[in-house]
């Protein structure tokens, strides 16, 4: 549901309902050390690495005043996502209305702020990613030029609006950008096996499970292809397995965002869109297809 930015505000804030602070760290027999932790008001989970004394921990209003100012870059009117995982991190997208009136490819793609504010030392982070309606792929391309911003880890940045506007205004306009990679990644053909073998390597031959585990992720990322193939061209199958580098890329970074396994049994849609985006055979076919499209 679309809502303007009050009620967005209002969303972020009832599902970032908690705070983190900072507490002492004691030694053994209650011996004082020079670090502190950090723990959810509500659950009392330590979150992130020890800091010292003079950490300050960002709160729920600083991530309220990145949301806003990524709404001013979207007319106010967006549609939010929340997350929490050592960090809050939300997906702002534009409303329907503003997505008819942006620059679009054939399969409908587009833009989406995804916003990293952690605590882990880190500058926040704030990323022009795109959304492709075809097979609900969330990706944030980080190679291309201009669509990762870095937002200095500080509390009190209400104080700092103007400044967080025009940063997510001019990160705004690397959607042009990305739009024409997305463009030249159309152009150049990839041989799938070839594409595949570069990300996964070959299985040892004496593994049984690594040759079932090949084969499985391989057909799973083939039928993923062959559907969004069928999709987007009225071309048969090829039967030499060319595609384009973008289908090719979206076959892998579907796969792992929709497909694959978690371990860490990560559930629920934006985990998985944020497990894939620092997933290493996602940024690798990221990097081959990118390669292609210069």
């Amino acid at each position: 549901m679309t809502t303007m930015t009050n009620d967005v505000l209002a969303t972020v804030q009832s599902k970032f309902d908690f705070s983190v602070d900072k507490f002492p760290l004691s030694g053994p027999e209650s011996m004082a050390t020079p670090f502190y932790g950090l723990f959810r008001s509500d659950s009392m989970e330590c979150i992130g690495n020890s800091v010292k004394k003079v950490y300050v921990p960002h709160t729920t209003d600083d991530v309220l005043a990145l949301v806003e100012a990524a709404g001013e870059a979207f007319d106010d009117s967006i549609n939010v996502e929340c997350h929490f995982n050592h960090g809050h991190y939300v997906n702002i997208a534009p409303s329907a209305d503003y997505r008819r009136s942006v620059c679009g490819t054939a399969d409908n793609v587009f833009p989406r702020f995804i916003v990293r504010a952690g605590y882990d030392g880190k500058a926040f982070a704030a990323t022009m990613g795109y959304y492709r309606d075809l097979c609900s792929n969330l990706s944030m391309m980080r190679k291309v030029s201009g669509t990762t911003v870095s937002i200095r880890h500080t509390s009190g940045l209400r104080s700092k609006m103007d400044d967080l506007i025009q940063t997510f205004q001019v990160l705004k306009e690397s959607w042009a950008d990305l739009t024409d990679v997305i463009d030249r990644m159309t152009e150049r053909e990839v041989v799938m096996t070839d594409f595949l073998d570069a990300i996964y390597g070959q299985p040892d031959p004496d593994s049984k499970r690594g040759v079932t585990v090949h084969k499985n992720r391989t057909e799973a990322i083939f039928r993923r292809l062959y559907r969004e193939h069928r999709a987007t061209s009225r071309d048969v199958f090829p039967t030499d397995f060319k595609v384009n580098a973008w289908l090719a890329y979206n076959a892998v970074q579907g796969y792992v965002q929709h497909d694959a396994t978690r371990k860490n049994g990560q559930t629920g849609d934006f985990a998985r869109i944020i497990a894939s985006s620092n997933d290493r055979a996602v940024r690798t076919a990221e990097v081959l297809a990118l390669d292609l499209a210069v």
